[in-house]
Formats: structure tokens, C-alpha cells, sequence
């Protein structure tokens, strides 16, 4: 079958990457895709809110399978395009309508549907700029640290840890009214911290059934020891020792089952990925946040311990049949590094060429010991070249954590470009 990946980061890529292994793949299409992707597909150049061109290319090449890789489109609606158009109902589309996807798109919503389905998260209440004051008074009350959440999309940028009172009331009044992350903190969220230990839990839904993919540790500070400004995530590993069977059986029970029966309550369809952003806390586990697509770049660690065919997986998400597919996980481990641009996540310069990439590795076959997938580069004159803050994601695998970290720093020092970054530590504090 025909297939359209949309989106242009690593997540694509590996999506891509998988995808092109299944005997079920003919052609393969992605939108706008990268300098990576077009190793392996053909890039279409196309925005991914411009709902039209997708549907015009769509139907031009008989796409069957639509994947939504990141999460603007799904908050914009694409499904609910796709579901109004009778050129585009039948098409099988992998990610939520537009109510569902507000799970990730609106902070406050997703908190008031933990709360209301009894999923274990931490305290909050949420403010606008009318309310600024209540706000300022609630912090007065708060321990430290705080936490404050932008309401809205703001690229993985709009969680704000405060470590006092007064840096939090500042902070509240840049987010309500100086408008710190636009229209993103029209609402934020004024939130207790958690004190544990971070992991991703990756659920793929029909809206009734599910599989619970492997986990994934995530690094969000751009500096070393978790240090600095939040990012979009600069490394991952897979599979997370503090994800036991005694742990991952809470998750599934406290907070898996109670989501997808909590969207049946609400009478929510969905059709796509949950992205649980969990805490331990104490052995328990707390939910932090949604999203509804796979992360990045935990991506890039999950998808190479799938064993399962993806398309297949896809498709019989799209059909509600996921009951049908047994989900197999290999037994090593992967661990992603991000390279990115000097300067990133502020003011970063693009268009540096990027020296000592593998030749083929977007093809390489499944059990290489490390893969380079894009996230912000394409092609100019022939070369490859940044063309984002994180550049590429690059995952090492091996028997162990220790052997698949050794192997991804192994192929990152082979690579380079001016002003290149990444964290040196990235799962460290996890080796056993």
C-alpha cells in the first residue's frame, strides 16, 4: 500500500524508517519530510496544517495509510478534515479528532479529565490574566519547587520549574501577561511538583483496545546533570530499570485502562498514540502530562525495539482490530543522542554542513548497531545541512544499556558540523 508520513523531525524519520521494512510498504511519502527521509521516501513539499495540498496529494497518490506525526496538525483537526470529506473518510489515519487530541493541546482540559477519571497527577489549578490575582494569592500557599504549566502548544517549551515564591510570581506574570509563550499561555496551569523519577509510557489505541509499547526515559535540559532551559528533548533511553513488571502493572491498571475507558465515558473516539508522561513517585506512579502522538526523541529509542510489523499494527488500529496483533519487543537496549544546533533551544544559526554522515544508513537493516535519524537538515547543492535546533537523533543498541550508549557516542563523535551540541551524559543515571 501507499503510505503518507506527516511531519519532518526524527519522529518521522524513524516512523518512516520502520514502516519502510514492512512488506505491506509500496511507496512511501513524506510531508515536508527532511534530508533523511528522502533516503528512503519521497518528500512531498507540504506544511502539515495545509490540509488541502495533503488532501490533494492523497488522492493524487492513492495514499491508503495516513500517519500524523507531530501534534499541531491533530490539534488543528486533520482527522476531523479527513472524516468530513468524502474523498477522505475511508482513508485509514493514524492519530485523534480534534476533541481527543486536546489531551495534548490544552493542559487544563487533560487535568480535568485526569481528575474527573480518577488517574493519579498532581495538584493543580489554572489561571488566565482576568484571575492573575487569585493566581498570585494560590502561590502564596504552594511548596516549593512550583510548577507552572502554559496551557496550550509551545513546542515542548512551556513547563517553567520555579525554585521561589517571587521567581514564580514573576514567571506567572510573563506567562498571563506578557504573553511569554503566546497564545499558548493565555491559561496556565499553577501546579504542585513532583519529586520522583521520569519515564515515558507509549500507548497505541483503536479506542478500545490497546498495546503498551516499550518505555522510554526522556532528557528535557539542554545542559548536563538535567541542568538549564527545557528543550524538545536531547536524548532517550529504552528500555527504563525503574519500569519493573510490578511498576508497569500499576501504570497499566491506574492509568492505561483508566484512560481509555475515561475517553469511552467522555465519548471520545481515538484512534492513535497516548503519550504518558509518568512519575514515580514513592513506587507510584503519577501521570504529568498527554500527549497524543510519540514523542521525540523517545521515538527514535521505541521504535527500533519493535518487532512487530507497523504497518500492520497501523492498520489494524485504523480497522479497530488492534486485539488482533500481538505486540513483540526485543530484548535489547537503545539509547538516542541529540545533536543539535549551538545556541539551541534559543538563537541558533542553520545551514552548516554536516560532515561524517554513515552512507546508506537510512536503509540499514534493523540490527545495526547504531542509526542516524534527521530531525532538522535537508539538502542544499548535493550536501546535507542543518536546518533545525535539533539536527539529528541518533540511536546506538546493544545487549545492554551500557553497550547500546557506547555504541550511539561511538557514531556521534564520527559526526559533525560548526557549532554542533549534545549532552555527553545521557543515560547515566540509569546504568545498572
Amino acid at each position: 500500500m501507499n503510505i503518507l508520513v506527516i511531519g519532518s523531525g526524527g519522529r518521522e524519520h524513524a516512523m518512516a524508517w520502520k514502516m519502510s521494512q514492512s512488506p505491506r510498504c509500496s511507496k512511501l511519502f513524506v510531508a515536508p519530510g527532511n534530508a533523511g527521509t528522502a533516503q528512503l521516501a519521497t518528500n512531498l513539499p507540504i506544511g502539515v496544517e495545509d490540509f488541502e495540498s495533503i488532501k490533494k496529494a492523497v488522492l493524487e497518490h492513492n495514499i491508503e495509510l495516513v500517519v500524523v506525526g507531530p501534534e499541531a496538525p491533530l490539534v488543528a483537526g486533520i482527522r476531523d478534515f479527513f472524516e468530513q470529506d468524502d474523498q477522505l473518510k475511508d482513508i485509514a489515519l493514524i492519530g485523534p479528532g480534534k476533541v481527543g487530541a486536546q489531551l495534548e493541546g490544552s493542559k487544563d482540559f487533560s487535568k480535568t479529565f485526569m481528575l474527573r477519571h480518577r488517574i493519579p497527577t498532581a495538584d493543580a489549578r489554572t489561571f488566565d490574566k482576568q484571575s492573575l490575582q487569585e493566581g498570585l494569592d494560590y502561590l502564596q500557599d504552594m511548596t516549593l519547587p512550583v510548577v507552572l504549566k502554559a496551557d496550550g502548544l509551545a513546542a515542548g517549551k512551556g513547563v517553567v520549574i520555579c525554585q521561589t515564591i517571587s521567581d514564580a510570581e514573576e514567571m506567572l506574570k510573563e506567562m498571563l501577561v506578557e504573553e511569554k509563550f503566546g497564545e499558548a499561555s493565555q491559561k496556565v496551569l499553577v501546579e504542585q511538583f513532583l519529586q520522583g523519577t521520569e519515564l515515558s509510557v507509549f500507548v497505541l489505541t483503536d479506542g478500545e483496545h490497546y498495546v503498551i509499547l516499550p518505555e522510554a526515559k526522556d532528557y528535557k535540559r539542554i545542559g548536563e546533570g538535567d541542568t538549564g532551559p527545557n528543550t524538545g528533548g536531547m536524548g532517550a533511553v529504552s528500555p527504563v530499570s525503574i519500569a519493573d513488571r510490578d511498576f508497569m502493572e500499576m501504570v497499566e491498571e491506574r492509568v492505561v485502562k483508566r484512560t481509555i475507558a475515561g475517553l469511552q465515558q467522555d465519548r471520545i473516539p481515538f484512534q492513535g498514540f497516548l503519550f504518558i508522561g509518568l512519575m514515580k513517585v514513592k513506587g507510584e506512579p503519577y501521570v504529568i502530562e498527554y500527549n497524543v502522538r510519540m514523542g521525540d526523541p523517545e521515538t527514535e529509542a521505541v521504535l527500533p525495539r519493535v518487532e512487530t510489523d507497523l504497518v500492520e499494527l497501523f492498520m489494524a488500529t485504523a480497522e479497530g482490530r488492534l486485539n488482533e496483533v500481538a505486540l513483540k519487543t526485543a530484548s535489547f537496549a537503545t539509547a538516542t543522542v541529540v545533536m543539535a544546533a549551538g545556541g539551541y533551544p534559543e538563537a541558533y544559526e542553520k545551514g552548516s554542513e554536516i560532515k561524517g554522515l554513515p552512507a546508506g544508513n537510512a536503509r540499514a537493516e534493523a540490527s545495526a548497531s547504531a542509526h542516524v535519524f534527521h530531525a532538522g537538515t535537508k539538502e542544499r547543492e548535493g550536501k546535507v545541512v542543518s536546518n533545525g535546533g535539533r539536527v539529528l537523533a541518533v540511536t546506538g543498541q546493544g545487549p545492554t544499556l551500557k553497550e547500546a550508549l557506547d555504541n550511539v557516542y561511538s557514531q556521534v563523535a564520527a559526526i559533525s558540523w560548526e557549532k554542533s551540541y549534545y549532552r555527553r551524559d545521557i543515560g547515566q543515571d540509569v546504568l545498572v
